[in-house]
């Protein structure tokens, strides 16, 4: 529960006073013995803790699912395998898997409207499962997203015919492996921040990504970020961020 949920509750007599006092004086993490969840990290932050589903022995694995839902109604976990999914789904079989950004989660309330606009631009169809990591990510913490893939700068006129919706995006997302240059490009196309996300798709000389790597974190493009090689999941959040700054402007044109 929210700290915003106890303190309405709270006003219309549905918790007492005491109720209250004592989910406050909880200790802020959940200790599984194994781990230790950081269930007031929402509270922090205005973000759930996050599962990262590669490594973790099965049943740690199925545990903190079940914590994580038991408390919240939903967890969200990245880089699982089918075989993780299938765990997880026999004990809650509310548990969605996308094969594709390897995305496993479970939601059993009604998720909030998504707002704002993200887009999220791939440079080739390999590119994709790490954005959808970053598209889901983005989804999953409430924001609306836009997928633009396959628009590489090998067919430029690709890219140009979604400009005008890429222009709309509170914040753009581009994923991009070989030597990485749709960051560049979009960099002065857009005036919204750019999300750079190299990613370890190419030939030999690109070195698992860190061609691309190179090439957008010394781009001449202003407003371009660069997260690390394949971390969708982590320019999905910060994509959120910039786009919860964004909807907050009351003076926003939402038609530029």
């Amino acid at each position: 529960m929210e700290t915003r949920d106890i303190l309405e509750r709270v006003k219309t007599g549905e918790i007492s006073i005491d109720d209250a006092e004592s989910y406050f004086k909880a200790e802020p993490y959940e200790d599984l013995g194994f781990a230790k969840l950081d269930t007031h990290r929402k509270i922090r932050t205005g973000f759930p803790e996050v599962i990262y589903c590669a490594g973790k022995e099965d049943q740690y694995l199925v545990q903190i699912y079940q914590k994580m839902v038991e408390e919240d109604g939903r967890a969200f976990g990245t880089r699982a395998t089918r075989h993780q999914y299938d765990l997880v789904k026999a004990v809650l079989p509310e548990a969605q898997y996308d094969p594709v950004g390897r995305i496993l989660k479970i939601e059993t309330k009604e998720p909030e409207e998504r707002k704002g606009l993200i887009a999220v631009c791939t440079a080739g169809t390999a590119d994709v499962p790490v954005a959808e990591e970053a598209a889901q990510t983005a989804e999953y913490f409430g924001s609306r997203t836009e997928r633009i893939y396959d628009v590489g700068v090998s067919g430029l006129h690709r890219l140009l015919s979604r400009v005008e919706v890429i222009q709309k995006a509170n914040c753009v997302i581009v994923a991009a492996g070989m030597e990485g240059a749709l960051a560049s490009v979009m960099g002065g196309l857009v005036s919204s921040p750019v999300i750079a996300v190299p990613t370890s798709v190419g030939y030999g000389a690109s070195m698992h990504g860190l061609s691309a790597l190179l090439t957008m974190i010394n781009t001449c493009a202003n407003g371009v970020a660069v997260v690390n090689i394949d971390n969708g999941y982590g320019a999905g959040y910060m994509a959120t961020q910039i786009n919860r700054l964004a909807e907050r402007q009351p003076d926003k044109d939402q038609d530029r």
